[in-house]
């Protein structure tokens, strides 16, 4: 589905392509994976679903996975900005939420749990949502400098931490972005309406 026009600047999102940990629901915090030869397929969907987008500013995590997508949609040029990293996910990071779930003896739901319910390994003690959160509301603070000029930005990073920087966008609890599902690949657009902070389009996967 491709991206509907608008005539104002706006806060445009991707989500990187598919990886073998994406692809099997691990969590995939810092762990830093490349793209599938699906992943790329996807990445070039998102070139498609992104043609005639100019932005005056592009953004990605500096994750491999992230920087190869930017790549891949047209945005080779996208500056790497450490706030769009995905969440540090600490003991979870390689675990899905089922065997998450297991391990608990209980459902297990990261944005109402945070992912400090297990033993801190090697991996540490990962983020708090408040901490992700904190990086999201920085990032949309400096693209709000672009689009109060009258520019729209494109961000290109993680599954989670999009889902986080929306509810910032929104300025709503993050804890609203368990709701928010988000594909592989998949393009979102956040903008405004009547003084109020909208999501103009989410989850547009190719069709």
């Amino acid at each position: 589905m491709d991206l509907p026009p608008s005539d104002t600047p706006r806060l445009v999102l991707l989500r990187h392509g598919q990886t073998l940990w994406s692809s099997a629901g691990k969590h995939t915090g810092r762990t830093d994976l490349d793209l599938t030869a699906d992943g790329e397929r996807e990445a070039q969907g998102a070139r498609r679903r992104l043609a005639g987008l100019s932005p005056a500013a592009v953004y990605c995590s500096p994750l491999l996975r992230a920087r190869r997508t930017a790549e891949l949609a047209g945005f080779a040029d996208a500056v790497v900005d450490p706030d769009l990293a995905e969440w540090d996910y600490g003991p979870v990071e390689g675990r899905t939420s089922a065997e998450v779930s297991r391990a608990l003896g209980r459902d297990y739901e990261i944005f109402r749990d945070g992912v400090d319910v297990l033993p801190v390994g090697d991996a540490g003690p990962g983020e708090l949502l408040a901490d992700v959160r904190a990086r999201a509301d920085r990032f949309v603070a400096r693209a709000r400098a672009t689009l109060d000029d009258g520019g729209t930005v494109l961000a290109v990073a993680h599954g989670h931490l999009l889902r986080v920087l929306a509810t910032a966008w929104l300025d709503v609890d993050p804890s609203f972005g368990a709701r928010l599902e988000l594909g592989t690949a998949a393009v979102c657009s956040l903008g405004t309406s009547h003084g109020l902070a909208t999501i103009e389009a989410w989850n547009l996967v190719a069709g």
